[in-house]
C-alpha cells in the first residue's frame, strides 16, 4: 500500500494537471491560438488511443481525429473545461462507431460497373404495382367481351402467334374478317380500360 504522503502528492499533481488543462480550454474558447495548440498537443494521444481501441485503419483514425477536434472547436464554449478529457473520449467513441457503421454499408467490388447494371435492371416498386393493377384491369376488360372475341384475341396473342388461316378454320371466320374484328375488339378494350 502506498504511503499517504505519496498518495496525496499524486492527487495534488492530477488536480494541478486538470486545472491547467481547464485553464487552457478556457483560453482556447476565448480565441487563444497557442492555448488551442497546447490543448490539441495534450489530448491528441488520448484521441489516438481511443481510435486504436476500435481498430480503425490509419486513414479512418485520422478522419475521426479531425472530426473530433472540429467538434471540440465548434462546442468549446459549452464543454466543461475540467471535463474536456472525458468529453473527448465520448466524442471520439461516438465518431468511431459512426465510421464503423458506415463501413458496414460499403460494398467493395472489383467490377467498375457492378452497381450500374443492378440499378438499371431493378424496376421500381411503384412500377410493379401499377403493372399488376393494369394487368388485372385488362383481364377484366377481356372477360367483358363476347366469347368469340375473347377466343380470337387469345389465338392472336398466342406464342407463337397462330396464322390467320388456322384461326379462320378454328373459329369459322373468313380470313378477310379477322383483321377488322380484331380492330373492333381492341377499340372496345380501349373504351373499357379508359372508363
Amino acid at each position: 500500500m502506498p504511503h499517504p504522503d505519496v498518495t496525496s502528492d499524486i492527487d495534488a499533481k492530477e488536480s494541478t494537471a486538470r486545472s491547467e488543462a481547464a485553464r487552457l480550454v478556457e483560453q482556447a474558447a476565448q480565441g487563444d491560438q497557442a492555448a488551442w495548440r497546447r490543448v490539441v498537443d495534450q489530448y491528441s494521444r488520448l484521441v489516438f488511443a481511443v481510435t486504436r481501441s476500435f481498430r480503425l485503419s490509419d486513414s479512418d483514425a485520422g478522419d475521426v481525429s479531425q472530426v473530433v477536434w472540429l467538434r471540440l472547436l465548434e462546442h468549446i464554449d459549452r464543454v466543461d473545461p475540467v471535463r474536456v478529457g472525458a468529453w473527448l473520449v465520448i466524442t471520439t467513441r461516438r465518431e468511431c462507431i459512426r465510421v464503423l457503421a458506415f463501413r458496414k454499408r460499403v460494398v467493395l467490388t472489383y467490377e467498375p460497373d457492378a452497381f450500374e447494371v443492378v440499378g438499371g435492371e431493378q424496376p421500381e416498386l411503384d412500377a410493379e404495382l401499377i403493372a399488376d393493377e393494369r394487368a388485372v384491369d385488362v383481364r377484366r376488360a377481356l372477360e367483358s367481351l363476347p366469347d368469340r372475341w375473347q377466343q380470337l384475341l387469345g389465338l392472336l396473342m398466342a406464342d407463337p402467334p397462330m396464322p390467320y388461316a388456322e384461326i379462320s378454320a378454328k373459329l369459322d371466320i373468313p380470313i378477310g374478317s379477322i383483321g377488322p374484328i380484331r380492330g373492333r375488339c381492341l377499340d372496345k378494350l380501349r373504351v373499357l380500360l379508359a372508363s
